[in-house]
């Protein structure tokens, strides 16, 4: 997919500029649980965090899985934008983009002071 392309799919904000913004790249967007049980913290792209490019990318091939030493149900619930306890951890989603508005920014840093606080191996 050339730039235009995915440029044109941007669904969170509906402006061509975000494509390359800080947040889209480099800040987590969903937590995707992996067969083995560990995680992957992927940007809004669906790559790992602080990856830029467009092509695939074999997560066996890069350090990028961890665990959560303390991850509660609980927490998973006040983490996730869905209502289940297991599985991915979607951190926001179309409907409540931190960089459209102060209460969705102040959610979306609520959760991650919420996993700043845990410990992964």
């Amino acid at each position: 997919m050339n730039n235009t392309q995915y440029q044109q799919r941007n669904t969170d904000t509906g402006s061509m500029k975000n494509a390359t913004e800080f947040r889209r790249i480099c800040l987590p967007y969903v937590l995707q649980q992996q067969k083995d049980g560990s995680y992957i913290a992927l940007n809004r792209n669906y790559k790992p965090i602080g990856f830029r490019i467009e092509k695939w990318v074999d997560y066996d091939a890069y350090p990028i899985g961890f665990r959560f030493k303390g991850l509660s149900p609980d927490m998973i619930r006040k983490l996730s934008i869905q209502a289940h306890t297991d599985g991915d951890i979607y951190l926001y989603d179309d409907g409540c983009v931190p960089t459209r508005r102060k209460k969705h920014m102040t959610a979306y840093l609520e959760k991650l002071a919420m996993l700043m606080k845990l410990d992964v191996y």
